[in-house]
């Protein structure tokens, strides 16, 4: 078991898709090196235009700490907004990296948008694909990476220190649990993955990547400890169980509509947030019918 340090934190909440971005670091690192977690690309869906304005916030603060960057992790392929992972890293260097589940997410994906050409299927596109319970270091910090599926088949959890960055794996406590119904996706798995963040110790804190506060009782938080899930999860506290989780979790997921950004998202997402090999100079947005 880790000796657990207390990573620093901070985090970058976008509006638009809901999406927390963090970056973490250490006091006690005097290489002053930091990651950048779940970050995002502005898209704008009707003009296909995108912009940098969440990213180029990070990237401020990055450089303001005098931090350099040493990972750019991303806890999952987002069906609900771009990722700015090569962005930031041609701003500020860094490593990007995945759970080698991506392999899963590209073989199912790929074929339905027809992007062989520019999407490599062994994720050579990322700098690193992290296997299950890897471990690995973070501004001097042990971490590790678990498999915590459900909301897709590749969902991970970075644990740093005393911190956890779930993505959609589990919510705020007022808010839930992510959505199981996309290709891949499990209601079980997400009910398993949750005992896997509870067997973790009760202070730990758990850093989210939405929000979505219930009809704007609050303004948006980015974390709550293992101990608050455990006991105040309206999906997944402690007294649920698996069959009534399930039940509850497939019946609200039962035709519900698809991410507005779903389509873009996925194919840029898979090719670490770019948009693949242009045509005269244009880079375009393939759109499959009748497929989501």
């Amino acid at each position: 078991e880790f000796t657990m340090s207390a990573p620093l934190v901070r985090g970058f909440f976008d509006p638009i898709t809901a999406t927390w971005t963090y970056v973490v670091w250490s006091a006690e690192d005097s290489q002053y090196r930091c990651a950048v977690i779940d970050s995002v690309l502005d898209y704008d869906l009707p003009s296909c235009r995108t912009a940098t304005t969440s990213a180029d916030a990070v990237i401020a603060f990055v450089r303001a700490q005098g931090l350099t960057v040493e990972w750019i992790l991303e806890t999952h392929i987002h069906a609900d907004h771009l990722t700015a992972a090569s962005y930031i890293k041609a701003q500020l260097g860094g490593k990007i990296a995945i759970s080698r589940h991506i392999l899963d997410i590209i073989a199912t994906w790929v074929p339905i948008f027809q992007t062989m050409d520019d999407t490599p299927a062994d994720g050579s596109q990322f700098d690193h694909l992290f296997a299950n319970d890897e471990e690995f270091s973070l501004a001097g910090m042990p971490a590790r990476i678990i498999h915590t599926p459900g909301h897709t088949p590749a969902d991970t959890t970075y644990i740093v220190g005393d911190a956890a960055f779930v993505g959609d794996t589990i919510f705020l406590p007022d808010v839930g649990s992510g959505r199981c119904d996309f290709p891949g996706g499990s209601a079980e798995d997400s009910y398993e993955s949750s005992r896997k963040l509870f067997a973790l110790p009760d202070n730990c804190r758990i850093y989210v990547g939405h929000d979505y506060p219930p009809d704007g009782a609050r303004g948006p938080q980015c974390m709550a400890t293992v101990a608050e899930q455990k006991a105040h999860n309206v999906r997944l506290h402690m007294g649920i169980d698996k069959t009534a989780f399930v039940s509850r979790r497939r019946a609200d997921d039962t035709g519900k509509a698809v991410p507005p950004l779903i389509l873009p998202s996925i194919q840029a997402n898979m090719r670490t947030g770019q948009f693949g090999a242009a045509v005269n100079g244009i880079q375009y947005v393939k759109l499959p019918v009748n497929k989501v």
